[in-house]
C-alpha cells in the first residue's frame, strides 16, 4: 500500500492531475482527443507553474535567509517548509492510508449530495495526513488519527463549496473550487474580517484593487513597476550586492507577469472540461453542478495575491521577532507566502488594503500554531527518519500553522466526545452550505424569470 501511494505521489501534479482530468472529461462525454488535449494543457500549465515556483526557491529563498542573518533572529524552531512537511505526513501509517480513505469519503459525500466538490488535488491530501498523524501521535490510536484526517477533508470540502463562485469569478472559469487543506482553513478568518472591514469607514464601500491603484497612480500601478519596487524593497532589507539584488528585482517583476500567464494556460485547459460538465449536468441532472477541487495555486495569477504575498515576507519576519511566545524562525516556507494568503484576495475581491491587513493577522496565527505543533512535528520527523530533526534540532513549518489542524487536534483530545463535537460542527457546516446553495439557486431562477 505504501509503495503504491509513493508511486502515485511521485507522479506529481503535472502527470496525476491530467490523468484524472482525462477520466473526468470522458465521463462528461468529451471526446478522447479533446479530453487528452485539455488535460495535457492543464499539465503544461502546472509545469509552467512549477518553473515559476522554482524561481522563488532559487532567488527569493536566499534573500529571506539573508534577511534572517542580517536581523540576527534568534529563534529555536526551524521552519523546514511544505515539501518536507508533505514527506513527513506521507511517511506515517496515516499517510499510507489517507489517499484511498479521503478519495472514497469524497465520492460518498458526492453521491449523498452533501458536497459539490470532487477534490482531485491528491498531493495536498498531505494536509489531512499531517492532521491525522499528529492526532495519532497525541492519542496513541490510529483510528482517531484517520477520523481526524477525514474531518479535515470534510471541513475543506465545505469551504470549497462555500467559496466556489468567488473563486470562479476571480480565476475566470466555471466548475472549479479550491479544496486545498491549508487554503480552506484561512477562509473563516478572512470571511469574518471582511464583515468587520465593512463597518470601518476607510475600508467601507471601496475596492482598492490593483486596477484602482493603476488608475490612481498611473504607471506606478503597473504590475511590472510594482514588481520592481517590491524587488528593490526585498533587496534592500536583505542587504544584497548589486548582482543578487538585480536578480531578485527581475525575479519579483517576472513573477508578477509569469504567474498570470501560466494560470491562463491552466484555465485554457480546464475550459473544455468545465463546459462538458455543465452540458452533462444540465442534460441529465437538471442543471446540478459539480466542482473540480484544485490546488490554491490556480488563484496565484491575481496581482493582489502576488503583491501582498511579497510584502508579507518582511512583515512575517518582523512578526516572528516581536510576537511573545513565538519560537518559529520562518525560512523554507516564507518565500512562498502568496500560497498562505491567496484566499484573502478571493474573500476581499482583490482589495489590496483588506488583503494585506487580513494576511498579517493570518500570519500571526500561523506563527503561533506552528510553534504549538513544533514538538509533535519534531517527533514525526524523527520517527520518519528525516535528517532535519537530527542532533536535537527542533523543527516545524509555516505549513502546519493551520487553524483546522489546531481545532481538530483540540477537539480530538477528549476522544469520543470530541468526535461527536466534530460531527455536529460538520453537520451544521454541510446544512448551511446546502441551504446557501438552495438560496443561490432560487435567486438565479428568479433572475432568469425576470429577464424573460
Amino acid at each position: 500500500m505504501h509503495a503504491a501511494m509513493n508511486y502515485i505521489l511521485s507522479l506529481g501534479g503535472t502527470i496525476f492531475v491530467p490523468i484524472v482530468l482525462i477520466i473526468i472529461g470522458l465521463l462528461f462525454r468529451l471526446s478522447i482527443l479533446k479530453s487528452i488535449k485539455a488535460a495535457a494543457t492543464v499539465g503544461i500549465g502546472f509545469l509552467g507553474l512549477n518553473l515559476v515556483v522554482s524561481l522563488i526557491s532559487q532567488y527569493l529563498s536566499p534573500a529571506v535567509q539573508a534577511m534572517v542573518d542580517r536581523f540576527g533572529l534568534n529563534l529555536t524552531v526551524i521552519d523546514v517548509g511544505s515539501g518536507t512537511s508533505a514527506g513527513i505526513a506521507f511517511s506515517t501509517t496515516v499517510g499510507a492510508l489517507i489517499i484511498p480513505i479521503i478519495f472514497g469519503l469524497n465520492v460518498l459525500l458526492l453521491l449523498l449530495r452533501l458536497t459539490k466538490t470532487m477534490n482531485i488535488d491528491i498531493f495536498n491530501y498531505s494536509h489531512y495526513a499531517l492532521t491525522g498523524s499528529i492526532v495519532t501521535l497525541m492519542s496513541g490510536h490510529l483510528i482517531y488519527g484517520l477520523i481526524a484526517g477525514m474531518f479535515h477533508a470534510i471541513f475543506s470540502l465545505i469551504i470549497a463549496d462555500f467559496t466556489a463562485k468567488r473563486v470562479q469569478k476571480v480565476v475566470g472559469i466555471d466548475g472549479i473550487s479550491i479544496s486545498q487543506g491549508y487554503a480552506t482553513s484561512t477562509v473563516p478568518l478572512y470571511a469574518l474580517l471582511d464583515k468587520v472591514f465593512d463597518g470601518i469607514p476607510f475600508l467601507k464601500n471601496r475596492n482598492m484593487d490593483t486596477q484602482f491603484i493603476q488608475r490612481k497612480f498611473g504607471m506606478f500601478g503597473d504590475p511590472v513597476i510594482i514588481g520592481v519596487i517590491l524587488g528593490l524593497i526585498l533587496s534592500l532589507l536583505a542587504g544584497t550586492g548589486f548582482k543578487q539584488g538585480a536578480n531578485v528585482v527581475i525575479v519579483v517583476a517576472g513573477i508578477m507577469i509569469l504567474f498570470p500567464r501560466v494560470i491562463r494556460i491552466i484555465v485554457e485547459g480546464l475550459l473544455p472540461i468545465s463546459d462538458a460538465a455543465k452540458k452533462f449536468f444540465n442534460k441529465r441532472f437538471h442543471g446540478k453542478e459539480l466542482f473540480i477541487g484544485l490546488d490554491s495555486a490556480v488563484t496565484l495569477g491575481h496581482p493582489t495575491t502576488i503583491t501582498v504575498g511579497i510584502l508579507i515576507i518582511p512583515i512575517t519576519l518582523l512578526l516572528s521577532a516581536l510576537l511573545p511566545g513565538n519560537h518559529v524562525l520562518p525560512l523554507a516556507d516564507l518565500a512562498f507566502a502568496p500560497f498562505f494568503i491567496c484566499m484573502a484576495t478571493i474573500m476581499h475581491k482583490g482589495d489590496v488594503i483588506r488583503t494585506l491587513i487580513s494576511s498579517t493577522i493570518n500570519m500571526v496565527l500561523v506563527l503561533y500554531i506552528s510553534t504549538y505543533f513544533s514538538p509533535y512535528y519534531t517527533n514525526l520527523a524523527k520517527n520518519g527518519g528525516f535528517d532535519v530533526a537530527k542532533n536535537g534540532t527542533k523543527v516545524s513549518a509555516l505549513y502546519v500553522g493551520n487553524v483546522f489542524d489546531f481545532v481538530i487536534v483540540q477537539l480530538m483530545r477528549p476522544g469520543i466526545l470530541g468526535i461527536v463535537a466534530l460531527i455536529i460542527i460538520s453537520g451544521l457546516g454541510i446544512y448551511f452550505s446546502i441551504r446557501r446553495r438552495q438560496s443561490q439557486s432560487e435567486k438565479h431562477d428568479s433572475n432568469i424569470t425576470i429577464d424573460q
